[in-house]
């Protein structure tokens, strides 16, 4: 199971490598990824009829029960093999779809991207990890609806979509994370067998609700169904993917695989019945009057959605089995529709049906492929969709939920599907009959023979399914049901024929009354034009516009440029959370022993508190403050230090001495005094809000110093040499422990130098001459007593960070703290010699030195796989050789070596370009742009 998405996500970058080989060397290779994993997926056929679940996991954080983890049961795979076999037929249709303007590769690769999201969506076995492919679904249909970007209306079509689907995103995550929070756990066979629990539950409402947002958004319900029509605006085999197996399904397949959880409720029945049923009704009526025809079998798609709907919101095991029935069929004639019109599209040059008038006589094999998916679709006798709505009729009558008006269900059904009927009537008689086309922009065709092959097997599938529904899917559809029912299937037939009943004659009034409403169109559609057309597309723009006018109007109010506002805001926010808890705390001072208080101490407390102090009374002047806000860091070092965190000590040090440098070539682009702009009213404010900070945090870390603390050090203690090999637990729980923590946060870290170098790249900034006294500059800018201690320095500097570097994972050191010391040793070069001395002899790449450290720390814990370990998980032994003797070997040393790397990197990017630009090069460089 693990190769099916895997597959899948490689298969993005097939259609990349092989679009120069031509567009059908690209189509086919690009076909290979999905075949072979639907392949894979057809060998687990057998166990799956059995009513067995095949999964597959890999640990992934084992102490927090996270893994990567999938799994096939009915529902599953039923849902893959739509995934993956339109799939296909997609990337086959595509081939002769796109011209020769059109990025197929790209095209290619944003499809297997989408796939891989909707794959991951039905075979995930956790629901964070099922939320997380749900997310890729809205970025991945994203990038296929926006396509043709160069359009308008793909550009908002797309947008539109994205915030549609991405908001509903947001409410299934709280969904989801409140479902964990009452069963206990993420797994999904553990979430379902929970049904009585969360049902019974005190937040079970706001669970309903969360879940049906994300559904009801992904899968176009109403009020949500604006986004599905302005979709249109994609290629058409995107369409015909997102319509039929994709997007809009997943969530259909949501509430499918809540049901078991969630349904059974009046909240359930009243929620989605009711809004399944308005969504039939909207979507049916709408489609009728629209004239292009992806908009009719849109609003058309919306309609069938809201069907499958008003069946899961029934309640009742049969109403499942017929929404899983009707999922299948709307599948494959829904696809086929889109396709069709793509060809009528793609040879005519329009989709209006005022205009494709006749084209029976000009494309007679298209028009009858088109013209039975389309009877499917309005239910015709002996087509897939006849059984479904048939099931789906007989359904509606059987509910009671409504008490006496439950009889409106059933009217209003037989109404909503007498408009398919209609609807499917018009897309026929108005493209292939109705007389001759009217001014097109080509002259009608049939399109290329190998363009036609996935609707020929689509639409065979509409019939084989429409006269042996058993023998075609009877099987897939019961394993399918079963997963959904979450128990024994109820008894039903697939039989064609079920004699004279009340469903036959629902059936039959609505063909009969689809077939009045089409013949009277007109007069509808004179009804019709005294309503004024709303424009989603245009109302989704001012809202977006006028949501953006009110938070601009709130971060005009939060942000006006004063840094002062800010720290007040936000301190006075932090002070009221943290203070308020302290008006319960009775007694301070708890009874834990307090550390005597020595000279060393009093003097280290006493030198801190007056550097702090300097450097507020001095912070008009810039350097003295910039001293004595060192003293303040050499202090906190000296403590940590005191305080047996030699680690912690080294760290701080070197930060602070690469702070210190990074604001002293800042300060050159500064005056060397602030001007006076805070009032006497304002600073007394200020202190006092500082005072009553300091007091509370005081008070927070006396409470707390003073009390008995549990903590976990003593598992680092016991772990730290027997399973990370090393006996400096600070670094085996950065290379080893929290590795996945230093690997993100080096990340990071290349992530922000690489924007600051862009930031600092092009910058021109105004370069003093002198003081603020006026005096100019030393003319020396590189003395030579400096240039030549510098130089002594750095053997010694480069050696005491190789030592700090090498005895990390034993002793305290490490990557971290090496890499800034050999930044120090480099940049104290460029002080001592300048930037045109150091380029002709240090040429470095600090890019390219960031993404080396990150690919050897990333490469190191990619290792650990191939022996079957968690990933970044250690290995050590012990080696002897000649005259060494016994040493240690680690692979931590790698990870630690990836870090050390990123971290020159990154701040030699920062500090390099920064001192660039007081050089004469910069100077040369401005003059030449």
């Amino acid at each position: 199971m693990l190769w099916v998405p895997l597959l899948t996500v490689l298969g993005t970058l097939v259609p990349l490598m092989t679009v120069r080989f031509g567009r059908s060397a690209c189509a086919f290779f690009t076909a290979i990824p999905p075949a072979i994993a639907l392949f894979l997926v057809l060998l687990n056929l057998p166990e799956v009829f059995d009513g067995q679940t095949v999964a597959v996991s890999i640990p992934w954080i084992p102490a927090l029960g996270l893994e990567l983890a999938f799994h096939l049961d009915g529902l599953a795979l039923l849902f893959a093999i739509l995934i993956l076999g339109i799939g296909l037929l997609i990337i086959l249709y595509a081939r002769y779809y796109l011209s020769e303007e059109d990025s197929m590769g790209r095209f290619y690769a944003f499809l297997m991207l989408f796939m891989t999201a909707m794959l991951g969506i039905v075979i995930s076995k956790n629901l964070i990890q099922m939320w997380v492919f749900w997310e890729m679904t809205s970025v991945s249909s994203f990038l296929l609806i926006s396509f043709w970007n160069h359009r308008t209306e793909a550009r908002k079509g797309a947008r539109m979509a994205m915030t549609v689907t991405g908001m509903g995103g947001l409410a299934l995550l709280g969904g989801i994370l409140l479902i964990g929070q009452v069963v206990g756990s993420y797994d999904l066979p553990t979430v379902l067998a929970s049904g009585d629990m969360l049902r019974n539950h005190d937040a079970y409402p706001v669970i309903v609700t969360l879940v049906l947002l994300g559904a009801f958004t992904k899968s176009a319900q109403f009020p949500f169904h604006f986004w599905l029509p302005h979709a249109m605006a994609a290629p058409t085999p995107v369409s015909a993917y997102l319509h039929s197996a994709t997007m809009v399904k997943a969530g259909l397949f949501l509430m499918a695989r809540m049901y078991p959880v969630l349904a059974g409720t009046d909240l359930w029945f009243a929620v989605v019945s009711l809004t399944g049923l308005v969504t039939l009704l909207i979507g049916a009526y709408t489609a009728l009057f629209k004239h292009d025809l992806k908009g009719l079998l849109a609003y058309s798609t919306v309609s069938h959605l809201g069907l499958i709907t008003l069946l899961l919101g029934m309640g009742s095991d049969m109403a499942a089995v017929a929404a899983v029935f009707h999922i299948i069929n709307h599948a494959t004639f829904k696809a086929s529709l889109f396709m069709a019109a793509g060809i009528i599209d793609h040879e005519t040059g329009s989709r209006d049906m005022r205009n494709l008038n006749g084209l029976w006589k000009y494309m007679p094999y298209t028009a009858t492929l088109a013209m039975v998916a389309a009877a499917a679709m309005a239910g015709v006798p002996l087509l897939n969709g006849f059984l479904s709505k048939e099931m789906f009729f007989a359904e509606t009558l059987e509910q009671s939920s409504l008490g006496s008006l439950s009889w409106m269900i059933p009217v209003l059904a037989t109404i909503g599907t007498a408009f398919s009927v209609a609807y499917s009537l018009r897309f026929i008689h108005d493209v292939f009959f109705n007389g001759e086309p009217i001014d097109l922009p080509k002259t009608p065709h049939e399109p290329p023979r190998y363009m036609r092959v996935p609707i020929e097997i689509l639409v065979a599938l509409c019939l084989l399914v429409g006269i042996w529904p058993a023998l075609i899917v009877g099987d897939l559809l019961a394993v399918a049901s079963t997963s959904v029912i979450g128990g024994d299937l109820p008894y039903y037939s697939l039989h064609i024929w079920h004699g004279f009943n009340l469903p036959l004659l629902m059936s039959t009034l609505a063909m009969i009354g689809g077939a009045y409403v089409y013949y009277n169109r007109y007069k509808l559609f004179q009804f019709q034009a005294q309503f004024p057309e709303a424009n989603a597309s245009l109302m989704f723009d001012r809202s977006v516009k006028w949501v953006m006018k009110q938070c601009a109007i709130v971060v005009e109010w939060l942000e006006n440029n004063s840094l002062q506002r800010y720290n007040f805001l936000l301190i006075l926010f932090a002070l009221v959370l943290t203070g308020l808890p302290l008006l319960d705390l009775n007694a301070t001072a708890g009874l834990r022993p307090q550390i005597p208080v020595d000279a060393v101490m009093l003097s280290g407390a006493a030198l801190l508190a007056f550097s702090a102090l300097a450097t507020i009374i001095w912070h008009r002047k810039r350097l003295i403050a910039l001293l004595m806000l060192s003293v303040v860091g050499l202090i906190v070092s000296l403590a940590f230090a005191l305080f047996s965190a030699p680690d912690l000590a080294l760290t701080q040090l070197s930060v602070e001495v690469v702070t210190i440098i990074l604001l002293l070539l800042a300060l050159y682009f500064l005056p060397q005094n602030t001007p006076k702009e805070s009032s006497p009213k304002r600073v007394a404010r200020d202190l006092s809000i500082a005072a009553l900070v300091g007091g509370v945090v005081g008070t927070i870390n006396y409470a707390l110093m003073t009390r008995p603390l549990e903590t976990i050090s003593d598992f680092f203690l016991d772990n730290a040499k027997s399973g990370g090999g090393g006996t400096n637990v600070v670094n085996v729980i950065l290379v080893d422990f929290r590795g996945f923590d230093t690997l993100g946060e080096i990340t990071v870290l290349g992530i922000a130098a690489l924007g600051i170098y862009k930031l600092i790249a092009r910058m021109g900034l105004f370069k003093p001459t002198s003081d603020d006294s006026g005096r100019p500059w030393a003319e020396d800018k590189h003395p030579m007593m400096l240039a030549v201690i510098s130089q002594s320095l750095l053997p010694l500097a480069l050696l005491v960070s190789a030592y700090i570097f090498l005895r990390g994972h034993n002793l305290p050191g490490g990557g971290f703290i090496a890499g800034l010391i050999t930044s120090i040793a480099i940049i104290q070069q460029y002080i001592a010699h300048g930037v045109d001395w150091l380029k002709d002899r240090l040429k470095l790449d600090y890019q390219k030195v960031i993404g080396s450290g990150l690919f050897i720390a990333v490469a190191t814990g990619i290792g650990s796989w191939i022996w079957g370990k968690p990933f970044l998980t250690s290995w050590y032994d012990y080696l002897t050789w000649p005259v060494v003797g016994k040493f240690e070997v680690a692979s931590a040393i790698l990870f630690d070596l990836g870090v050390y790397l990123t971290v020159i990197g990154a701040t030699m990017l920062i500090l390099a370009n920064l001192g660039q630009l007081t050089t004469s090069e910069r100077a040369r460089e401005t003059e030449h742009e």
